[in-house]
């Protein structure tokens, strides 16, 4: 009896230990796989933080700053929604079109179907995914919206600018879940903290998450809630008050989406991500010391504050002097990830994990950071070429004028204050071949009209036409 005894507890402690080592090895393959959190502000300028010396307050982005990597020279686009295709596509907006400005609430067209998104390929590698947040890649049919782009979860609002409490851009509801309309009331900050909270809150942690969220602030209309108005009633100017203090509020739903990964132990398996969708609007956000402010090439425009955060991982408050682009995000999340990168469209983007975590120089040769039919600018090294082209009045409704061009060396003028373009004529020429060469390559560009067109029905909910 002894021996049997003996046989049935060796039996059940060996069973035990294949349970065990089975657990283990699912945790192994689940620390393979980071979750991954990605916040994109709207038009938050490159000193609007106070890691950088802001006087806004931004406790929760500093915090981040402090624990992770800061990419000091991390590159996206002028405007919104070409940010938002180069990190969904790790492709540069000019192969799809989408070089110009934004897409509006009339376009007739979106993020390419044949682009295949971040969100396809992470889900291909099991992740579940969920965007909170401001979509602005098309909203032409259903095959355009977030749940037929790769998104488990849908939450939010396809454009910009609607108002921030009753949800309505252009006399249309903007408030979506699932890609179905919902009236609901609060104020979107609020709302967008409030559902990623819920999301990370019911998560079956047996999966890897990607979450993406894009809030839509500080992007105008300015408005924001009277207790955050309260703390910045020292500044005068009205613009500039309600912009720091949607800032102070995006930055309270950063903190409590961070404290629910943590209250939930997925922290330290995931992969947190800041910055901004381009630099800040000149007359209330601070690019400074950047030259130029959004929608230009100009270093203001185009270079955003940007994190990245994983405790154990990452060097706590190590800086990235290195260039970096936002269409690198793609092929960096979906190795770490384990996903398949082979696809039939060529990527832009390169693998910039060794430079975040192990320092190592960046992987471009050059970046394109723009072109399009009227202007363009490239990065090659620490020289920097900005041609700045013909206007069309009809469209910008600025006075034409003629090509121009302007060379810097970034190494020597960050700040893009000394036109060396006469100087060099040799680097010159070399850069606007180059510059060239990507115009000869680029899509057509799509370009929505600015205003409504006089014509156009507008839809009782935006993405659901009547």
């Amino acid at each position: 009896m002894g021996t049997r005894r003996d046989f049935l507890r060796m039996a059940g402690l060996g069973a035990a230990l294949l349970g065990l080592s089975q657990k283990v090895s699912l945790a192994e393959r689940s620390a393979e796989k980071p979750n991954i959190v990605f916040f994109l502000a709207d038009d938050l300028g490159f000193n609007d933080v106070g890691y950088r010396g802001s006087a806004i307050k931004t406790p929760n982005i500093d915090r981040l700053a402090a624990a992770g990597t800061r990419l000091d020279q991390f590159y996206v686009q002028p405007v919104c929604s070409p940010t938002r295709s180069s990190l969904m596509t790790g492709r540069y907006p000019m192969r799809y079109g989408l070089q110009v400005g934004v897409v509006r609430p009339w376009a007739r067209h979106g993020l390419p179907l044949a682009e295949r998104t971040l969100a396809q390929a992470l889900k291909q590698a099991g992740y579940t995914t969920a965007i909170c947040g401001k979509w602005h890649l098309g909203h032409l049919d259903k095959r355009y919206l977030p749940t037929s782009r790769g998104f488990d979860h849908q939450y939010g609002h396809y454009n910009g600018a609607l108002d921030y409490f009753t949800h309505i851009r252009d006399k249309g509801l903007d408030w979506n879940r699932d890609d179905e309309p919902l009236v609901e009331e609060g104020y979107t900050t609020n709302l967008i903290a409030d559902e990623s909270v819920r999301l990370i809150e019911r998560h079956d942690v047996s999966r890897p998450l990607f979450l993406y969220v894009p809030f839509n602030a500080p992007h105008s209309p300015f408005q924001a809630p009277q207790s955050y108005l309260d703390i910045y009633k020292h500044i005068r100017a009205r613009n500039k008050r309600v912009f720091a203090a949607m800032v102070t509020c995006m930055d309270d739903a950063i903190g409590r989406i961070v404290s629910t990964l943590e209250k939930r132990g997925m922290k330290r398996n995931t992969l947190i991500f800041f910055c901004s969708d381009n630099g800040g609007v000149g007359n209330v956000a601070d690019n400074g010391p950047l030259r130029g402010q959004k929608g230009q090439l100009y270093e203001g425009g185009i270079r955003v504050p940007a994190i990245a955060v994983w405790p154990g991982v990452l060097k706590a408050g190590a800086p990235v002097r290195e260039p970096l682009h936002m269409v690198d995000m793609y092929p960096t999340l979906l190795k770490l990830a384990g996903a398949d990168l082979k696809q039939g469209l060529p990527l832009d983007g390169k693998d910039i994990w060794p430079t975040i975590a192990r320092g190592k120089l960046s992987p471009h040769e050059e970046i394109l950071l723009n072109v399009t039919p009227y202007n363009g600018a490239i990065r090659r090294g620490n020289w920097k070429l900005i041609h700045n082209g013909k206007l069309r009045a009809n469209y910008t409704g600025d006075k034409p004028r003629e090509d121009t061009y302007e060379l810097f060396n970034l190494a020597d003028d960050p700040y893009e204050k000394n036109d060396l373009s006469k100087k060099n004529p040799e680097k010159l020429r070399e850069l606007r071949v180059r510059l060239k060469s990507y115009a000869e390559e680029a899509a057509p560009a799509k370009i929505p009209p600015n205003r409504m067109p006089e014509d156009f029905k507008i839809p009782r909910a935006w993405g659901h036409p009547d």
